[in-house]
């Protein structure tokens, strides 16, 4: 797996203080920039997060390159669909005639069931080509790759929809390869905006408190247990 923040909004915290300034200042549009220092833009961004006031991280985008992951993972992340848009590498375009898979940890971790898998991959990739030289588009023949099928992305979520994102995929409960995924993204956005990154992940670490309730994994209490103890 290969994360890499390609593109982003310049001067991200800046552009997010400057929006949250704008709603509560008489200043004009010209000169809400002027004087937002850094401790200035700190101070705007932890009011931000104490009053709950998200919409003004929806004006600071990220964009990032994305190899090495599933076909399963590309399934769950096109469900994040609020200020994201998805670009990805086309099975009915691009023929197969040596795909890339990805192999479980879970997997890997048994010796023979890895070699079994492999051979099945190796079987699918052999029909798959045998379908291409007998003339079938590679729109039909790709009914036969598997969610392992290795894909490439590019991704862009803007700040609002990354602390979602965040929340939800780096949470312990996530499927393993979308959340080392979601580890990976956190760390590239922290490099170019830490302090609007700061408490992003999930719950049980920016708030103290788990929502999946029996399905916690006990790294923090629920909401049931708390409300029990009141």
């Amino acid at each position: 797996m290969h994360v890499q923040l390609i593109e982003y909004t310049p001067n991200p915290e800046k552009v997010v203080a400057a929006a949250a300034r704008l709603c509560y200042s008489p200043l004009s549009a010209n000169e809400i920039m002027d004087g937002l220092n850094e401790q200035m833009v700190e101070s705007f961004l932890q009011k931000l997060t104490d009053m709950g006031h998200s919409s003004p991280l929806e004006h600071a985008s990220f964009t990032f390159a994305i190899e090495g992951v599933s076909r399963a993972l590309s399934h769950q992340l096109v469900r994040h669909r609020i200020g994201v848009s998805f670009s990805q590498k086309s099975q009915r375009y691009v023929k197969e005639k040596q795909f890339e898979y990805i192999v479980p940890p879970s997997i890997v971790k048994k010796e023979l069931l890895k070699e079994k898998y492999e051979a099945q991959m190796a079987q699918i990739q052999s029909l798959y080509n045998e379908f291409l030289q007998a003339g079938l588009p590679a729109e039909d023949a790709r009914y036969l790759l598997p969610n392992a099928a290795e894909t490439k992305l590019v991704v862009t979520m803007n700040a609002r929809s990354l602390h979602h994102f965040f929340r939800l995929r780096c949470c312990n409960r996530a499927q393993w390869e979308i959340r080392a995924m979601a580890k990976q993204m956190l760390v590239e956005v922290r490099k170019v905006a830490p302090t609007l990154f700061a408490k992003a992940g999930p719950s049980c670490e920016t708030e103290g408190i788990c929502y999946e309730g029996k399905m916690c994994c006990g790294k923090a209490k629920t909401l049931a247990q708390i409300m029990e103890k009141q």
